[in-house]
């Protein structure tokens, strides 16, 4: 990887171990100027190890973090410009608001009229203008999440980290966050570095995001990218609902294969992934939700398209989520399968009992080899 000022931060073959445990495994990446990326995987993954050695926190094994194009191996927390938005946002509770967005000016020993200027100017780009003199008691949990950012801003870091700040809120406020944050990333201009276990966060409101498991990166790119193109088996199973099945490849023809499962079906499917797989290979088939078709079986279905996988199955139960839902359907062979329809709420709704074809295009398939 080659150093270039265009890119804010740059992490090359970064390597953490514990002991024997390897917390961050030979990562590598960078992030260009003013870019919103997440870091997205499980507990443990090394999400959050990797951060802390970004933010100076931990020194890595080896490896080299680059700032601006500066290496900061070795540089302390504080005389790195990198600022941190912790899980818990850690506002200081005896100060108002005003006195906490000022606190990092005054420790760097900004003048009185330079700090007012900052704060008042930070507050309106956040817009709770008139919030300077307000106790941190008396702040809705979204207008702290917008303070504990405008006190890392102040100081114009070049890299902003955020620890999973969304995790504490409830799931209303969770999603309006969401939006408030790329917004303001937009507002500020400034990268962000985004850490969660949340596929949706991360899907919403970055430019590019990295798919992280035991310790490395298991795939980068746009949650477009990430959704609808997954490279491994993991990523298609981590991001994004999906049906995932295990089988062995009974036949191979131009890039697709078809597949016997371990329920006795059989599925035609695209091959993903690395390693082209051969007849007799070990193999894991996904489809998402939204792309299953289901409608009541009988004489009056439509007719299905040829090359289409085909599942006969009784409706289970109905997840309603208004007009788009999502209806659990026993299979033949005791599989349950899931697959989003549009519910008008009339007489042709589909019910829980009604037997059902499920049907999908081989496109539409993905199937990694094991």
């Amino acid at each position: 990887m080659q150093s270039t000022t265009e890119n804010d931060l740059e992490c090359i073959e970064i390597k953490k171990h514990f002991g024997s445990v390897r917390a961050v495994d030979d990562v590598s990446f960078d992030i260009p100027k003013g870019s919103f990326f997440s870091i997205l995987g499980p507990s443990g993954c090394g999400k959050t190890t990797l951060m802390r050695m970004i933010a100076g926190f931990e020194q890595p094994n080896s490896g080299d973090i680059r700032i601006k194009g500066k290496s900061v191996i070795g540089t302390p927390p504080n005389r790195r410009n990198v600022k941190m938005v912790f899980q818990h946002l850690a506002l200081f509770p005896m100060m108002n608001v005003y006195e906490n967005i000022a606190y990092g000016l005054r420790c760097a020993g900004a003048s009185k009229d330079v700090i007012r200027t900052k704060v008042h100017d930070v507050l309106a780009r956040i817009s709770l203008p008139d919030v300077a003199n307000r106790e941190i008691s008396q702040l809705s949990g979204g207008q702290k999440q917008r303070i504990a950012i405008a006190r890392c801003m102040v100081l114009d870091p070049d890299v902003l980290l955020l620890d999973e700040p969304l995790g504490a809120l409830d799931l209303k406020l969770r999603e309006a966050m969401k939006i408030e944050l790329k917004l303001l990333q937009h507002q500020f201009d400034t990268t962000f570095v985004y850490i969660t276990h949340d596929q949706s966060e991360a899907l919403v409101m970055s430019d590019h995001v990295a798919i992280m498991d035991k310790g490395k990166f298991v795939q980068i790119g746009t949650p477009q990218e990430l959704y609808h193109k997954p490279k491994a088996a993991f990523v298609a199973g981590f991001v994004g609902d999906t049906n995932r099945w295990a089988g062995r490849v009974t036949r191979v023809e131009d890039g697709a294969v078809e597949v016997e499962t371990e329920a006795g079906l059989t599925m035609r499917g695209s091959v993903r992934g690395a390693g082209a797989p051969s007849v007799g290979d070990a193999v894991h088939v996904f489809v998402r939700p939204e792309f299953i078709k289901a409608e009541k079986s009988g004489a009056d279905a439509q007719k299905i398209d040829a090359g289409h996988n085909v599942i006969e199955g009784k409706i289970d139960s109905i997840l309603f989520n208004g007009a788009n839902s999502r209806v659990l359907v026993r299979g033949r062979a005791g599989e349950l399968i899931e697959a989003d329809v549009v519910l008008t709420g009339g007489t042709e709704d589909l019910k829980p009992k009604d037997d059902v074809t499920l049907s999908w295009s081989a496109e539409q398939t993905m199937s990694f080899k094991v």
